[in-house]
Protein backbone atom coordinates (compact mmCIF):
# COMPACT_ATOMS: atom_id res chain seq x y z
CA UNK A 1 0.00 0.00 0.00
CA UNK A 2 1.35 3.47 -0.61
CA UNK A 3 2.10 5.97 1.92
CA UNK A 4 -0.67 8.16 1.29
CA UNK A 5 0.60 10.56 4.34
CA UNK A 6 4.29 11.28 2.95
CA UNK A 7 2.78 13.85 1.07
CA UNK A 8 1.84 15.93 4.28
CA UNK A 9 4.78 14.56 6.23
CA UNK A 10 8.01 14.47 4.62
CA UNK A 11 9.81 12.34 7.64
CA UNK A 12 7.51 9.29 7.33
CA UNK A 13 9.78 6.21 6.65
CA UNK A 14 9.36 3.15 3.94
CA UNK A 15 8.38 0.23 5.19
CA UNK A 16 11.58 -1.21 3.87
CA UNK A 17 13.92 1.35 5.63
CA UNK A 18 12.09 0.31 8.93
CA UNK A 19 12.33 -3.50 8.95
CA UNK A 20 16.33 -2.90 7.48
CA UNK A 21 16.50 -0.91 11.04
CA UNK A 22 14.49 -3.28 13.09
CA UNK A 23 16.80 -6.79 11.29
CA UNK A 24 20.24 -4.64 11.94
CA UNK A 25 19.63 -4.47 16.20
CA UNK A 26 18.91 -8.37 17.39
CA UNK A 27 16.51 -7.30 20.08
CA UNK A 28 14.75 -4.80 18.00
CA UNK A 29 14.43 -8.03 15.91
CA UNK A 30 13.31 -10.40 18.78
CA UNK A 31 10.45 -8.21 19.58
CA UNK A 32 9.11 -7.55 16.23
CA UNK A 33 9.00 -11.41 15.72
CA UNK A 34 7.38 -12.19 19.24
CA UNK A 35 4.42 -9.97 17.91
CA UNK A 36 1.56 -11.94 15.85
CA UNK A 37 1.78 -10.90 12.24
CA UNK A 38 -1.07 -9.21 12.37
CA UNK A 39 0.56 -6.82 14.77
CA UNK A 40 3.67 -6.45 12.99
CA UNK A 41 1.24 -5.24 9.51
CA UNK A 42 -0.27 -2.82 11.90
CA UNK A 43 3.42 -1.47 13.58
CA UNK A 44 4.57 -0.85 10.20
CA UNK A 45 0.95 0.50 8.84
CA UNK A 46 1.25 3.36 11.50
CA UNK A 47 4.86 3.88 10.86
CA UNK A 48 4.74 4.42 7.47
CA UNK A 49 1.61 6.46 7.18
CA UNK A 50 -0.32 3.77 5.44
CA UNK A 51 -2.78 4.01 8.32
CA UNK A 52 -3.14 7.28 10.47
CA UNK A 53 -1.20 7.75 14.10
CA UNK A 54 -3.00 5.63 16.81
CA UNK A 55 -2.69 9.12 18.64
CA UNK A 56 -4.65 7.66 21.91
CA UNK A 57 -1.48 5.50 22.94
CA UNK A 58 0.02 6.70 25.92
CA UNK A 59 3.67 7.74 24.70
CA UNK A 60 1.74 9.52 21.64
CA UNK A 61 -0.69 11.12 23.61
CA UNK A 62 1.33 12.74 26.86
CA UNK A 63 4.11 14.47 23.88
CA UNK A 64 1.08 16.02 21.84
CA UNK A 65 -1.48 16.97 24.89
CA UNK A 66 0.75 17.50 27.13
CA UNK A 67 -0.95 20.63 29.54
CA UNK A 68 2.43 21.21 30.75
CA UNK A 69 5.03 21.56 27.60
CA UNK A 70 1.28 22.66 25.23
CA UNK A 71 -1.53 23.75 27.44
CA UNK A 72 -3.43 25.59 24.49
CA UNK A 73 -3.83 22.28 22.72
CA UNK A 74 -5.89 21.15 25.96
CA UNK A 75 -7.44 24.13 26.64
CA UNK A 76 -8.80 24.20 22.90
CA UNK A 77 -9.79 20.44 23.41
CA UNK A 78 -11.89 21.42 26.28
CA UNK A 79 -12.96 24.47 25.86
CA UNK A 80 -15.10 22.82 22.51
CA UNK A 81 -16.34 19.89 24.69
CA UNK A 82 -17.69 21.84 27.39
CA UNK A 83 -19.03 24.63 25.06
CA UNK A 84 -17.41 27.44 27.37
CA UNK A 85 -13.64 29.16 27.03
CA UNK A 86 -11.55 27.14 29.21
CA UNK A 87 -7.70 27.61 30.26
CA UNK A 88 -5.61 25.65 32.66
CA UNK A 89 -4.50 26.84 35.51
CA UNK A 90 -2.40 24.01 36.62
CA UNK A 91 -2.19 20.32 36.22
CA UNK A 92 -3.48 18.46 39.18
CA UNK A 93 -1.29 15.32 40.97
CA UNK A 94 -3.71 12.30 40.62
CA UNK A 95 -3.74 10.61 43.67
CA UNK A 96 -7.14 9.65 44.09
CA UNK A 97 -8.14 6.31 45.47
CA UNK A 98 -9.15 4.32 42.13
CA UNK A 99 -7.93 0.79 42.58
CA UNK A 100 -5.11 -0.52 40.68
CA UNK A 101 -6.81 -2.67 37.98
CA UNK A 102 -9.50 -0.41 37.04
CA UNK A 103 -6.52 2.70 36.27
CA UNK A 104 -4.67 -0.05 34.14
CA UNK A 105 -8.14 0.19 31.51
CA UNK A 106 -7.28 4.04 30.96
CA UNK A 107 -5.31 5.08 28.00
CA UNK A 108 -4.76 8.41 29.74
CA UNK A 109 -5.74 9.72 32.98
CA UNK A 110 -5.33 13.89 33.76
CA UNK A 111 -6.67 16.02 36.47
CA UNK A 112 -6.12 19.64 35.54
CA UNK A 113 -7.35 23.12 37.57
CA UNK A 114 -9.03 25.34 35.10
CA UNK A 115 -8.86 29.07 35.55
CA UNK A 116 -12.34 29.46 37.47
CA UNK A 117 -10.90 26.91 40.03
CA UNK A 118 -13.13 24.45 38.44
CA UNK A 119 -11.63 20.48 38.48
CA UNK A 120 -11.32 18.87 34.88
CA UNK A 121 -10.75 15.19 35.21
CA UNK A 122 -10.14 14.00 31.44
CA UNK A 123 -9.56 10.46 31.23
CA UNK A 124 -9.65 7.94 27.76
CA UNK A 125 -11.06 4.45 28.29
CA UNK A 126 -9.78 1.56 25.47
CA UNK A 127 -12.24 -0.86 26.69
CA UNK A 128 -15.35 1.23 28.64
CA UNK A 129 -15.71 -0.17 32.20
CA UNK A 130 -19.12 -1.86 33.44
CA UNK A 131 -21.48 0.45 34.94
CA UNK A 132 -19.86 3.72 33.72
CA UNK A 133 -22.68 5.98 35.75
CA UNK A 134 -21.53 4.32 39.20
CA UNK A 135 -17.94 4.65 38.90
CA UNK A 136 -17.56 7.91 37.33
CA UNK A 137 -20.07 9.30 39.76
CA UNK A 138 -17.89 7.96 42.66
CA UNK A 139 -14.46 9.26 41.12
CA UNK A 140 -16.15 12.37 40.83
CA UNK A 141 -17.04 12.53 44.16
CA UNK A 142 -13.24 11.30 45.25
CA UNK A 143 -12.20 14.71 42.84
CA UNK A 144 -15.16 16.97 44.84
CA UNK A 145 -13.68 15.41 48.18
CA UNK A 146 -10.30 16.59 46.67
CA UNK A 147 -11.14 20.34 46.35
CA UNK A 148 -13.06 20.95 49.38
CA UNK A 149 -10.06 19.12 51.62
CA UNK A 150 -7.57 21.27 49.42
CA UNK A 151 -9.20 25.15 49.41
CA UNK A 152 -10.53 24.58 53.24
CA UNK A 153 -6.61 23.95 53.77
CA UNK A 154 -5.66 26.34 51.79
CA UNK A 155 -8.61 29.22 52.98
CA UNK A 156 -8.71 27.81 56.52
CA UNK A 157 -10.95 30.95 58.69
CA UNK A 158 -12.26 32.82 55.65
CA UNK A 159 -13.29 29.05 53.42
CA UNK A 160 -16.78 29.10 52.63
CA UNK A 161 -18.94 26.81 50.06
CA UNK A 162 -18.48 29.37 47.69
CA UNK A 163 -14.74 28.98 47.10
CA UNK A 164 -15.86 25.05 45.81
CA UNK A 165 -16.25 25.11 42.29
CA UNK A 166 -17.22 22.56 39.69
CA UNK A 167 -15.91 18.78 39.10
CA UNK A 168 -16.18 17.98 35.48
CA UNK A 169 -15.64 14.00 34.61
CA UNK A 170 -14.72 13.48 30.95
CA UNK A 171 -15.15 10.52 29.30
CA UNK A 172 -14.11 9.05 25.99
CA UNK A 173 -14.22 5.53 25.41
CA UNK A 174 -12.28 4.09 22.22
CA UNK A 175 -14.80 1.22 22.86
CA UNK A 176 -17.82 2.18 24.50
CA UNK A 177 -20.05 0.05 27.01
CA UNK A 178 -23.20 -1.45 25.77
CA UNK A 179 -25.26 1.30 27.62
CA UNK A 180 -24.56 3.57 24.74
CA UNK A 181 -25.19 1.45 21.57
CA UNK A 182 -28.94 2.07 22.44
CA UNK A 183 -28.55 5.64 20.85
CA UNK A 184 -26.19 5.14 17.48
CA UNK A 185 -26.40 8.03 16.59
CA UNK A 186 -25.27 10.04 19.34
CA UNK A 187 -21.97 10.65 20.80
CA UNK A 188 -22.07 13.58 23.24
CA UNK A 189 -23.78 12.74 26.57
CA UNK A 190 -23.78 15.57 29.61
CA UNK A 191 -25.15 15.01 32.27
CA UNK A 192 -26.08 17.53 35.50
CA UNK A 193 -28.12 17.32 38.11
CA UNK A 194 -31.67 19.52 37.66
CA UNK A 195 -34.43 19.77 39.93
CA UNK A 196 -37.62 18.15 39.52
CA UNK A 197 -39.55 21.74 40.31
CA UNK A 198 -37.38 24.07 38.48
CA UNK A 199 -35.57 25.21 41.80
CA UNK A 200 -32.02 26.41 40.65
CA UNK A 201 -29.13 24.64 43.15
CA UNK A 202 -25.24 24.20 41.77
CA UNK A 203 -24.53 20.77 42.49
CA UNK A 204 -21.38 20.75 40.84
CA UNK A 205 -20.40 17.53 39.58
CA UNK A 206 -20.97 17.30 35.99
CA UNK A 207 -20.51 14.80 33.34
CA UNK A 208 -19.27 14.31 29.40
CA UNK A 209 -19.12 10.83 27.75
CA UNK A 210 -18.23 10.81 24.66
CA UNK A 211 -18.31 7.16 22.41
CA UNK A 212 -15.73 7.42 20.06
CA UNK A 213 -16.35 4.37 18.25
CA UNK A 214 -20.39 5.66 17.60
CA UNK A 215 -18.61 9.22 16.56
CA UNK A 216 -16.58 7.14 14.21
CA UNK A 217 -20.01 5.02 12.87
CA UNK A 218 -21.96 8.37 12.53
CA UNK A 219 -19.44 10.11 10.83
CA UNK A 220 -18.78 7.96 8.08
CA UNK A 221 -18.93 9.52 4.66
CA UNK A 222 -19.61 12.82 6.59
CA UNK A 223 -17.38 15.90 6.03
CA UNK A 224 -15.96 17.53 9.33
CA UNK A 225 -18.38 20.24 10.16
CA UNK A 226 -16.78 21.92 13.48
CA UNK A 227 -13.78 21.92 15.37
CA UNK A 228 -15.36 19.74 18.12
CA UNK A 229 -15.92 16.74 15.77
CA UNK A 230 -12.21 17.87 14.62
CA UNK A 231 -10.88 16.76 17.67
CA UNK A 232 -13.34 14.17 18.13
CA UNK A 233 -11.57 12.48 14.75
CA UNK A 234 -7.59 13.06 15.30
CA UNK A 235 -7.95 10.93 18.34
CA UNK A 236 -10.18 7.98 16.61
CA UNK A 237 -9.87 8.09 12.96
CA UNK A 238 -6.78 6.80 11.69
CA UNK A 239 -8.52 6.41 7.80
CA UNK A 240 -5.49 8.26 5.96
CA UNK A 241 -7.87 10.19 3.75
CA UNK A 242 -9.87 11.40 7.02
CA UNK A 243 -6.71 12.79 8.14
CA UNK A 244 -5.40 14.19 4.82
CA UNK A 245 -9.53 16.17 5.13
CA UNK A 246 -8.84 16.76 8.92
CA UNK A 247 -5.39 19.01 8.44
CA UNK A 248 -6.72 20.69 5.28
CA UNK A 249 -9.36 21.91 7.51
CA UNK A 250 -8.01 22.44 10.63
CA UNK A 251 -4.36 23.44 9.26
CA UNK A 252 -3.58 23.65 12.97
CA UNK A 253 -3.56 19.88 13.89
CA UNK A 254 -0.58 19.47 11.58
CA UNK A 255 2.00 20.03 14.31
CA UNK A 256 0.06 17.84 16.55
CA UNK A 257 0.81 14.84 13.48
CA UNK A 258 4.52 16.27 12.56
CA UNK A 259 5.43 15.35 16.33
CA UNK A 260 4.09 12.17 16.24
CA UNK A 261 5.83 11.17 13.29
CA UNK A 262 8.74 12.84 14.64
CA UNK A 263 8.58 10.23 17.32
CA UNK A 264 8.30 7.25 14.94
CA UNK A 265 11.56 8.55 13.37
CA UNK A 266 13.22 6.79 16.97
CA UNK A 267 11.81 3.10 15.90
CA UNK A 268 13.30 1.62 19.70
CA UNK A 269 11.17 3.88 21.19
CA UNK A 270 8.30 3.13 18.95
CA UNK A 271 8.16 -0.35 19.19
CA UNK A 272 8.66 -0.10 23.20
CA UNK A 273 5.77 1.95 22.83
CA UNK A 274 3.78 -0.24 21.23
CA UNK A 275 4.81 -3.36 23.52
CA UNK A 276 3.07 -1.41 26.27
CA UNK A 277 -0.01 -1.13 24.21
CA UNK A 278 -0.20 -4.61 22.98
CA UNK A 279 0.56 -5.44 26.79
CA UNK A 280 -1.92 -2.56 28.16
CA UNK A 281 -4.46 -4.43 25.53
CA UNK A 282 -4.03 -7.77 26.59
CA UNK A 283 -4.82 -6.58 30.58
CA UNK A 284 -7.64 -4.93 29.44
CA UNK A 285 -9.15 -7.97 27.29
CA UNK A 286 -8.82 -9.87 29.98
CA UNK A 287 -10.06 -7.48 32.50
CA UNK A 288 -13.10 -6.94 30.52
CA UNK A 289 -13.72 -10.35 30.04
CA UNK A 290 -13.05 -10.78 33.82
CA UNK A 291 -15.90 -8.25 34.45
CA UNK A 292 -18.02 -9.22 31.76
CA UNK A 293 -18.11 -12.66 33.76
CA UNK A 294 -18.33 -11.68 37.07
CA UNK A 295 -21.06 -9.40 35.99
CA UNK A 296 -22.50 -12.74 34.29
CA UNK A 297 -22.12 -14.61 37.47
CA UNK A 298 -23.49 -12.06 39.50
CA UNK A 299 -26.68 -11.90 37.31
CA UNK A 300 -26.72 -15.48 37.49
CA UNK A 301 -26.58 -15.70 41.03
CA UNK A 302 -29.57 -13.23 41.50
CA UNK A 303 -31.38 -14.94 39.15
CA UNK A 304 -30.89 -17.81 41.23
CA UNK A 305 -31.56 -16.14 43.71
CA UNK A 306 -34.87 -15.57 42.68
CA UNK A 307 -35.25 -19.23 41.67
CA UNK A 308 -35.08 -20.34 45.35
CA UNK A 309 -37.03 -17.92 46.38
CA UNK A 310 -39.95 -19.33 43.78
CA UNK A 311 -38.68 -22.44 44.68
CA UNK A 312 -39.36 -21.71 48.51
CA UNK A 313 -42.50 -20.22 48.44
CA UNK A 314 -43.59 -23.18 45.73
CA UNK A 315 -41.93 -25.45 48.99
CA UNK A 316 -43.91 -23.73 51.06
CA UNK A 317 -47.52 -24.35 49.44
CA UNK A 318 -46.46 -27.49 48.61
CA UNK A 319 -45.86 -28.39 52.43
CA UNK A 320 -49.36 -26.38 53.01
CA UNK A 321 -51.02 -28.69 50.53
CA UNK A 322 -49.01 -31.76 51.87
CA UNK A 323 -50.86 -30.46 55.50
CA UNK A 324 -54.63 -30.42 53.78
CA UNK A 325 -53.77 -33.53 52.30
CA UNK A 326 -52.86 -35.35 55.37
CA UNK A 327 -55.79 -33.98 57.15
CA UNK A 328 -58.06 -34.70 54.45
CA UNK A 329 -56.48 -38.48 54.36
CA UNK A 330 -56.75 -38.68 58.03
CA UNK A 331 -60.42 -37.85 57.94
CA UNK A 332 -61.17 -40.08 54.79
CA UNK A 333 -59.65 -42.96 57.33
CA UNK A 334 -61.81 -42.10 59.86
CA UNK A 335 -64.77 -41.80 57.46
CA UNK A 336 -63.73 -44.87 55.48
CA UNK A 337 -63.20 -47.13 59.08
CA UNK A 338 -66.75 -45.30 59.86
CA UNK A 339 -68.33 -46.88 56.75
CA UNK A 340 -66.46 -50.25 57.16
CA UNK A 341 -67.99 -50.66 61.22
CA UNK A 342 -71.08 -49.52 59.44
CA UNK A 343 -70.74 -51.67 56.36
CA UNK A 344 -69.73 -54.78 59.33
CA UNK A 345 -73.31 -53.87 60.84
CA UNK A 346 -75.30 -54.44 57.66
CA UNK A 347 -73.36 -57.44 57.04
CA UNK A 348 -74.95 -58.58 60.39
CA UNK A 349 -77.71 -57.85 59.95
CA UNK A 350 -77.79 -58.96 56.33
CA UNK A 351 -77.07 -62.49 57.76
CA UNK A 352 -79.85 -62.32 59.99
CA UNK A 353 -82.00 -61.15 57.20
CA UNK A 354 -80.19 -64.21 55.22
CA UNK A 355 -81.24 -66.56 57.88
CA UNK A 356 -84.59 -65.27 58.58
CA UNK A 357 -85.10 -65.51 54.78
CA UNK A 358 -84.14 -69.14 54.45
CA UNK A 359 -86.67 -70.01 57.52
CA UNK A 360 -88.95 -67.86 55.87
CA UNK A 361 -88.78 -70.09 52.82
CA UNK A 362 -88.60 -73.34 54.86
CA UNK A 363 -91.98 -71.99 56.28
CA UNK A 364 -93.13 -71.20 52.72
CA UNK A 365 -92.38 -74.87 51.18
CA UNK A 366 -94.00 -75.92 53.83
CA UNK A 367 -96.83 -74.01 52.83
CA UNK A 368 -96.86 -74.65 49.42
CA UNK A 369 -96.46 -78.48 50.33
CA UNK A 370 -99.79 -77.90 52.55
CA UNK A 371 -101.33 -75.99 50.11
CA UNK A 372 -100.25 -78.32 47.21
CA UNK A 373 -102.17 -81.10 49.36
CA UNK A 374 -105.42 -79.05 49.70
CA UNK A 375 -105.05 -78.23 46.67
CA UNK A 376 -104.92 -82.07 45.63
CA UNK A 377 -107.99 -82.85 48.66
CA UNK A 378 -110.13 -79.96 46.97
CA UNK A 379 -110.01 -81.50 43.67
CA UNK A 380 -111.30 -84.84 45.02
CA UNK A 381 -114.10 -83.29 46.47
CA UNK A 382 -115.22 -81.19 44.16
CA UNK A 383 -114.99 -84.43 41.53
CA UNK A 384 -116.66 -86.49 44.59
CA UNK A 385 -119.21 -83.17 44.82
CA UNK A 386 -119.51 -83.42 41.23
CA UNK A 387 -120.40 -87.19 41.12
CA UNK A 388 -122.97 -86.80 44.33
CA UNK A 389 -124.63 -83.77 42.05
CA UNK A 390 -124.76 -85.89 39.32
CA UNK A 391 -126.03 -88.96 40.89
CA UNK A 392 -128.52 -86.31 42.95
CA UNK A 393 -129.72 -85.04 40.04
CA UNK A 394 -130.05 -88.51 38.41
CA UNK A 395 -131.73 -90.11 41.18
CA UNK A 396 -134.37 -87.20 40.81
CA UNK A 397 -134.53 -87.62 36.91
CA UNK A 398 -135.61 -91.27 38.09
CA UNK A 399 -137.94 -90.39 40.17
CA UNK A 400 -139.74 -87.60 38.28
CA UNK A 401 -139.57 -90.86 35.18
CA UNK A 402 -141.81 -92.98 37.30
CA UNK A 403 -143.93 -89.80 38.08
CA UNK A 404 -143.78 -89.52 41.39
CA UNK A 405 -144.38 -86.11 42.51
CA UNK A 406 -141.91 -83.32 43.30
CA UNK A 407 -142.93 -83.07 47.47
CA UNK A 408 -142.78 -86.66 47.57
CA UNK A 409 -139.22 -86.91 45.68
CA UNK A 410 -138.34 -84.36 48.24
CA UNK A 411 -138.72 -86.50 51.22
CA UNK A 412 -137.37 -89.04 49.84
CA UNK A 413 -134.20 -87.82 48.40
CA UNK A 414 -133.45 -86.32 51.70
CA UNK A 415 -134.04 -88.95 53.57
CA UNK A 416 -131.72 -91.49 51.47
CA UNK A 417 -129.18 -88.32 51.31
CA UNK A 418 -129.71 -86.71 54.87
CA UNK A 419 -130.50 -83.26 53.47
CA UNK A 420 -132.58 -80.95 53.83
CA UNK A 421 -135.00 -79.12 52.14
CA UNK A 422 -133.25 -75.92 51.50
CA UNK A 423 -130.25 -77.76 50.67
CA UNK A 424 -131.94 -79.95 47.83
CA UNK A 425 -133.97 -76.83 46.48
CA UNK A 426 -130.55 -76.00 43.99
CA UNK A 427 -131.16 -79.23 42.33
CA UNK A 428 -134.96 -78.27 40.87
Amino acid sequence: MTNKLKNYFPMIQERQEILARIRADRSLHARFRSWPAAQQEEFLDICTGVKGLKLLYDGFFKEVMNPEYVPSRLNDFLSHMLGQEVRILKVLPNDSTRLADESSLLIMDIVVELEDRSIANVEMQKIGYLFPGQRSACYSADLLLRQYRRVRGERKDSFNYHNIKNVYTIVLFEKSPKEFHAYPHEYYHFFEQKSNTGLKMELLQKYLFIPLDIFRKSQHNRTINNKKDAWLTLFSCDDPDTVAELIRAYPEFMGIYEEAYTICLNIERVMEMFSEELAILDRNTAKYMMDEMQNEIDAMHDKLKEQKKEFDEQQSKLEEQRSELTQQRSKLVQQQSKLNQQQSKLDQQQSKLDQQQSKLDQQQSKLDQQQYTIDKQQYTIDQMKERYDESLRNAIALLRSLEIPDSEIVVRICEQYQMDESQLQQYF
